[in-house]
């Protein structure tokens, strides 16, 4: 057997790397070079990578709940106080979200990017009366 395999709990072989850690072997089972296709999943992957430069896998796997728990819809404003629909490019949701996400080191997301972000997946739905959409 090679020494780049190793053999799980289950009898199966796998690559060595899963062994470092109880957490690896259901990330190498299920997640690790499995091809996705669904968008929430894509940024979530994208994320824990982009996270992961200088830290352990070990450390985001452990935090990718939060991570999950920590996306973008927590910032969904209250339909009732939102303007008529396409008369303002800002709201004190898209400032928030682009306040926190320049905390974490994202660039060129103001509040007016955020807002037009928030309207283009859907979080404010800005389609006028009478819009067949």
């Amino acid at each position: 057997m090679s020494e780049e395999i190793i053999v799980g709990p289950d009898g199966k072989s796998r690559c060595r790397w899963c062994d470092a850690a109880p957490e690896f072997l259901s990330y190498h089972d299920t997640d690790w070079g499995f091809p996705v296709s669904d968008d929430h999943r894509l940024f979530e992957k994208l994320s824990l990578e982009s996270f992961q430069s200088g830290l352990s896998w070990r450390t985001l796997l452990a935090k990718r709940e939060n991570f999950r728990a920590a996306f973008l819809w927590r910032y969904e404003p209250d339909v009732k106080k939102l303007a008529k629909p396409q008369t303002v490019s800002t709201s004190a949701e898209s400032q928030a979200l682009s306040k926190d996400l320049k905390k974490l080191g994202w660039k060129f997301i103001g509040p007016t990017t955020a807002y037009a972000f928030m309207q283009a997946m859907g979080m404010i739905n800005d389609h006028v009366e009478g819009c067949v959409s």
